[in-house]
């Protein structure tokens, strides 16, 4: 694992280290490099969204089987396992892109903590890329964004009270996290929210 967030961060730190050379700037770099990043996911997120909608179309029949095999969870779960086969839908399809993205984020805070910004600290001329937002500004938009794209990817109406808990809890980190690996989180789901969007249109719901 130490090998594998080795070359994430190597990877990661030349992609920074040449956008900084064309832009001039670390904070529009990153923004820059966390669209890189999501371009070179999309193949998984078009995985992962014909998940959620195969997922989404058996809804009205996995609430049947919640209601007729409700009491006697064991049953439910081999009933439910069953469906998922006779379907052919992997339940853990929709997880991949969010798995595959937790170590791109701890290699690209690495990539943060070990950067000399120099006078380009700066961005905007509001924050400091290494230390936390002192105007709470970037956290709001963190657990805001956050919000936004998780409504627009539940599946399952268990996974509702997560819609309030996971946007709460990103925007608590983020008031520790370095302004720089904020803005990677904002753009990251601001991205993310657009293609949601794209896909919803050309993967709908029948």
């Amino acid at each position: 694992m130490g090998a594998i967030m080795d070359w994430l961060a190597g990877g990661l730190g030349w992609i920074l280290d040449q956008l900084v050379q064309l832009t001039g700037s670390y904070g529009l770099s990153i923004i820059l490099s966390t669209v890189i990043v999501r371009l070179l996911l999309y193949p998984l997120m078009v995985s992962q969204t014909k998940s959620m909608v195969a997922m989404r179309r058996l809804q009205p029949e996995l609430e049947k089987l919640q209601k007729k095999y409700g009491d006697d969870k064991q049953a439910y779960q081999e009933k439910m396992m069953e469906l998922y086969r006779e379907h052919k839908i992997n339940p853990l399809g929709g997880c991949l892109p969010m798995l595959v993205q937790l170590p791109i984020l701890f290699a690209f805070l690495r990539v943060l903590n070990n950067t000399n910004f120099g006078e380009g600290a700066k961005f905007l001329g509001l924050w400091v890329l290494n230390q936390p937002d002192p105007f709470y500004v970037l956290p709001i938009l963190s657990a805001l964004t956050t919000y936004i794209q998780s409504k627009m990817s539940v599946t399952d109406s268990s996974q509702k009270a997560m819609l309030i808990v996971m946007p709460i809890m990103i925007g608590i980190f983020s008031l520790n996290f370095p302004a720089g690996m904020v803005i990677y989180w904002i753009t990251s789901n601001a991205f993310g929210i657009v293609q949601q969007a794209l896909m919803n249109k050309l993967y709908p719901v029948e």
